[in-house]
């Protein structure tokens, strides 16, 4: 049971170990500044499916996620929130994301979640969180896209600082003039 601390409203985001939860985590970062409202950081582990076949839902397995999912956190805040920034709340959930996200939000909410490219595969095997939270969610839904290669390229090429000029090395590419 999902128990909703009382309250205004949040940033809610789900991430997982993916670009487009990086960047969703980077924007409901910066969207909790500008409104000054709390954050939430939310990963949720889907349980295996031999582990729920099999009916071995022990304490060891579900902890084992959980763990895993803190380590996910800690490490995501790390890579994308700025070094001395307060930490955000976090919660490390077993079950289905989609439905986990939904339950935990309110009307009040800002949802946000990644928008990434799957396979048609992919989307067989495991159900979009986004399209399930797009259909189910009372809260304002905002998917986050990862930024283009192409796009990162042009705005690292319009840049007159050395930095850009570095990173565009980086990538093999060469500023004439």
């Amino acid at each position: 049971m999902i128990v909703r601390p009382e309250g205004g409203p949040r940033v809610v985001v789900g991430v997982d170990d993916s670009a487009g939860a990086r960047c969703a985590l980077a924007w409901a970062i910066g969207e909790a500044r500008l409104r000054r409202m709390p954050l939430l950081v939310v990963h949720a582990t889907p349980l295996p499916p031999h582990v729920s076949a099999a009916g071995q839902l022990g304490g060891g397995v579900t902890e084992a996620l959980r763990a895993s999912g803190a380590e996910l956190l800690d490490r995501l805040l790390d890579e994308v929130a700025a070094p001395g920034e307060e930490r955000p709340r976090t919660l490390t959930l077993v079950g289905e994301p989609g439905a986990a996200l939904v339950l935990l939000t309110r009307e009040d909410d800002i949802l946000v979640v990644g928008h990434g490219g799957r396979s048609a595969l992919s989307r067989l095997l495991r159900p979009s969180v986004r399209l399930h939270c797009a259909r189910r969610a009372r809260a304002t839904l905002v998917c986050v896209r990862p930024p283009s290669v192409e796009s990162l390229l042009t705005s690292l090429a319009t840049r007159d600082d050395s930095t850009g000029r570095a990173r565009l090395r980086r990538f093999g590419w060469r500023q004439d003039g």
